[in-house]
């Protein structure tokens, strides 16, 4: 059964009409369904909001001079610099910290201040927050859990102007970066099976990870 054209989304376009305006945006686009309104009140947003302006030009400014000529570890020193930030913080997984700690050498080199927090930070055991024996990995001794409010909370303490994620796991990241107060990026998404390069799922989907596509 076809989808329903009010069920459709950006996922199911293949005009992408909204880059250039070259062609025809098909029946479905969330764009045309917008009122000027409701794009006009955001657009203020980036005009009017000193956060929301300074950080958004400074993406477009680096996408503009540097697009596909830099690794993301030189963009984001980039960007950090271009929005004026001086003290970095490092929330990394502590299976990076080999990672953590070159980039930090790297950051340093640069002019900026790194300061890294480790995920098991406070070291708390994870039966503290009812995690039962079985699910964790060492059995039968103590095993701390990952604490990401934890790493936000001391970078948010040392008053850090931008946060930089290192490897921390599917869900961590999502609760460091809703308890951070500096502005959040990725460096590292954490992928033991593909050397933390998630996209090789999507592109080997049809062939190695044919499991992907099936039905559950």
């Amino acid at each position: 059964m076809m989808q329903q054209t009010s069920e459709l989304t950006c996922t199911d376009c293949s005009v992408l009409n909204c880059y250039k305006r070259e062609k025809t945006f098909p029946q479905f686009c969330l764009t045309t369904k917008l009122s000027q309104e409701e794009i006009d009140e955001v657009a203020l947003i980036y005009k009017e909001n000193s956060e929301a302006s300074r950080l958004a030009l400074a993406a477009a400014e680096i996408e503009g001079r540097y697009y596909g000529r830099l690794t993301r570890v030189e963009e984001i020193i980039h960007y950090a610099k271009a929005i004026g930030a001086q003290r970095i913080g490092i929330a990394t997984c502590i299976g990076l910290m080999e990672e953590a700690k070159i980039f930090v050498k790297i950051l340093k080199i640069k002019g900026l201040e790194p300061y890294g927090v480790i995920c098991k930070i406070g070291a708390s055991d994870k039966g503290d927050i009812g995690i039962s024996e079985e699910l964790k990995l060492q059995k039968g001794c103590h095993e701390s859990m990952c604490n990401p409010i934890l790493q936000a909370k001391l970078l948010n303490n040392y008053k850090t102007d931008f946060n930089i994620i290192v490897g921390l796991c599917v869900g961590h990241d999502s609760l460091f970066i809703k308890h951070s107060d500096a502005p959040v990026t990725t460096l590292i998404a954490k992928d033991r099976v593909l050397g933390h390069n998630p996209a090789a799922a999507l592109y080997t989907s049809s062939f190695y990870y044919k499991r992907l596509l099936q039905e559950e």
